[in-house]
């Protein structure tokens, strides 16, 4: 296990080297001048130079990346060219959103994908196991803003149950308020997150019915039902661990697009509006910091695996 750790430990430190010269370089090649946009359209050449100079933008781009991944390494992802803010305070502001969107995005499509895959794969066959594959079909290929939209038409319109857009000034000084303005986003992208992961949870029970010591223990007295609770679900536990890493990086896709739809101030709505404002430090602090999330994200769900699954440590040893 330790071998094993440290080997993925070294693919991981190996993906952010490679992750952080391919942002470095993709920013490089956006069009327009960031000294110019700071500058403002009436600018002399003059005061555009010194701007450059001033933010180190004439050094060669091999002395930039240096300089940065140096500064990775203290802590500090940079400062914005625009605000002059440090670009981890705005993020660890910015997380205070994203990061209860993407918990209660994630808790939601396990509630769903969970307890409906597998009924619908104990139920194949019939009226009910064909509808819930069918729902979760068509769930599945729904844009997320489209489903967005649908859900602020039925609860917040219609309804009037919940708010449309925004958070609360107080933040989580008032949770009530910032519940309220996460559950229609957190449902968003749960339930679209969750109808993907409901297929794979069906596949994986079904995989899991045919084995022979599901068929033993249904032989031994016990109806299906009840041997795929006993002893298959730890199985299709397993299997749902190992994609988990996955539905993180979707969730975190969906709520770059869902902070836009309901207006919320997170890292993902701060990155769209980073891009367009060409602050390229603080871009490549964003992106660097978010890659980094979702790999380490799969680094824990691959160690995770690998302690609760028998088989890897048996193979190991």
């Amino acid at each position: 296990m330790i071998r094993y750790t440290l080997t993925r430990l070294g693919l991981l430190v190996v993906g952010l080297a490679v992750a952080s010269v391919i942002i470095f370089l993709s920013l490089r090649v956006l069009p327009g001048d960031v000294a110019q946009l700071i500058a403002g359209t009436n600018s002399s050449p003059e005061q555009i130079a010194a701007i450059r100079d001033r933010l180190g933008l004439d050094v060669p781009l091999a002395a930039q990346y240096v300089d940065w991944i140096g500064g990775v390494f203290r802590g500090d992802l940079g400062t914005s060219l625009l605000t002059g803010t440090p670009v981890t305070t705005e993020l660890w502001q910015k997380a205070q959103v994203t990061v209860p969107l993407g918990v209660f995005a994630l808790v939601i499509a396990l509630l769903i994908a969970g307890p409906l895959g597998v009924v619908s794969a104990l139920r194949r066959g019939r009226a009910s196991g064909t509808t819930i594959g069918v729902g979760a079909q068509a769930l599945a290929a729904v844009p997320v803003v489209w489903a967005g939209m649908m859900l602020v038409v039925v609860f917040a319109v219609w309804l009037a149950w919940l708010p449309a857009q925004g958070f609360p000034r107080a933040g989580w000084n008032d949770p009530a308020a910032a519940l309220r303005a996460l559950v229609l986003p957190a449902l968003t992208i749960g339930v679209v997150e969750g109808a993907m992961l409901l297929r794979f949870v069906r596949s994986a029970t079904l995989q899991a019915v045919g084995q022979d010591y599901v068929r033993t223990a249904a032989a031994q007295g016990l109806t299906r039902t009840r041997a795929l609770l006993r002893h298959g679900l730890p199985n299709v536990g397993l299997s749902v661990i190992s994609v988990l890493g996955l539905q993180v990086a979707g969730i975190i896709v969906g709520a770059v697009v869902i902070e836009q739809l309901f207006t919320l101030p997170g890292i993902g709505r701060m990155l769209v509006a980073d891009v367009g404002n060409r602050d390229i430090p603080k871009v490549q602090g964003e992106l660097l910091a978010l890659t980094a999330f979702v790999l380490v994200i799969g680094f824990l769900v691959d160690l995770l695996h690998r302690a609760l699954d028998p088989r890897q440590r048996e193979s190991a040893s």
